[in-house]
């Protein structure tokens, strides 16, 4: 009979978190009454704590997750370091520990010192072979790897941004198509719709139940409206990017929004602002105004405005330090310089920090941090 333990410690920084991770997580969990999983982050590193703590507590709802910050070096046979670490992970887990769960094999001295029984876990990485430093080297090629949480963290995010009737959204749809059509990870490449015109559409058509015959024109936006519409966005850009690929489109976004509110209210609004601040896109794409005829779907009025606007956009991007392509000329001709600028992009990889070196003076490894 399998034995089971009262207070469980799993310890790593999951920079970032992937399957072998969750495997010795859920194998740790399924044998212990209560399970603690301590996340270590170095300040070195890309991936902040946070982050990897909200990650791991999103795929484990169930499990105590908490998180420290460990900046001492890693070698492996100096007591004193050794002593360092314990006493970062004694302060982050002071309840006693019954058993600590590893797949390395410093797991027999650390639940020495924990005072615990150690179990190894699957340590050849036969059930799920994969390692933190594989996925940092090549996150798109280990994406099956990863949980939707850290997806959703890790996904690059592309917007398309422009005035009314400027190919916003044919273009968004053209290129998660032309990635879907790459296969492998990139398969599940999608592309967020603009929630602002789902709210306007809604918007016209309640005023048409109670005024039938009534136009966009009719309709009246409140500044209030659009951080409603940013947040919204903003949810569903990280809904999609949880089950996408590697990249994803995304049609307008928080930012943009700004520009939407001076359009339409004038000047900005503090907390659209803020929303666009916390953004996690890495590059824009303008879809320049001129060739595009205006056309008017019923939830459009502003042709005047399009030279303005995406000027305002311009602007805006360059003013905010944002990456940002102007597409100009034919459809073709701005697919094919989005493509170009999106594959740059994807050229450049996530260039996350190594963690801290690893020295081996002699015995086993003090931290765990795998």
């Amino acid at each position: 009979m399998t034995r089971r333990f009262g207070h469980g410690l799993v310890l790593g920084k999951f920079y970032p978190p992937h399957a072998g991770h969750h495997h010795l997580v859920r194998t740790a969990a399924a044998r212990c009454e209560r399970l603690t999983v301590l996340v270590c982050a170095a300040t070195v590193e890309s991936i902040p704590l946070g982050d990897r703590v909200g990650w791991m507590r999103d795929i484990h709802p169930g499990v105590r997750v908490v998180g420290a910050v460990d900046d001492h070096p890693v070698d492996t046979g100096d007591p004193a370091v050794w002593d360092a670490h314990m006493a970062v992970f004694r302060q982050a887990v002071p309840e006693p520990v019954d058993a600590v769960f590893t797949s390395e094999d410093y797991g027999e001295e650390l639940g020495r010192r924990f005072g615990a029984t150690a179990v190894c876990v699957d340590p050849e990485r036969l059930a799920q072979p994969v390692s933190g430093t594989a996925v940092r080297r090549d996150p798109a090629g280990t994406w099956h790897f990863l949980a939707p949480a850290v997806r959703a963290g890790l996904a690059r995010r592309v917007v398309v941004l422009g005035a009314e009737s400027s190919g916003t959204t044919t273009m968004t749809r053209a290129l998660a198509e032309h990635y879907r059509r790459r296969g492998g990870p990139w398969a599940a490449t999608t592309w967020v719709p603009e929630y602002g015109r789902t709210f306007c559409a809604e918007r016209l058509a309640a005023l048409r139940a109670v005024r039938p015959g009534s136009r966009w024109a009719d309709v009246i936006l409140a500044s209030d409206d659009f951080p409603h519409i940013a947040r919204r966005q903003e949810r569903e850009e990280d809904a999609a990017a949880r089950s996408g690929s590697p990249v994803l489109f995304c049609d307008t976004d928080a930012f943009a929004t700004t520009i939407w509110h001076e359009r339409y209210v004038g000047g900005s609004h503090p907390e659209v602002a803020r929303i666009a601040g916390r953004g996690r896109q890495h590059l824009w794409l303008l879809t320049d105004h001129e060739g595009v005829p205006f056309e008017d779907d019923g939830l459009r009025d502003g042709e005047h405005l399009r030279p303005w606007m995406t000027a305002r956009f311009q602007e805006e991007l360059e003013r905010t330090g944002r990456p940002h392509v102007r597409l100009r000329g034919s459809h073709e001709q701005r697919l094919t310089a989005a493509v170009a600028a999106v594959d740059a992009l994807l050229a450049k990889g996530w260039d996350l920090a190594d963690p801290l070196p690893e020295r081996r003076s002699g015995g086993p490894r003090p931290s765990g941090h795998s």
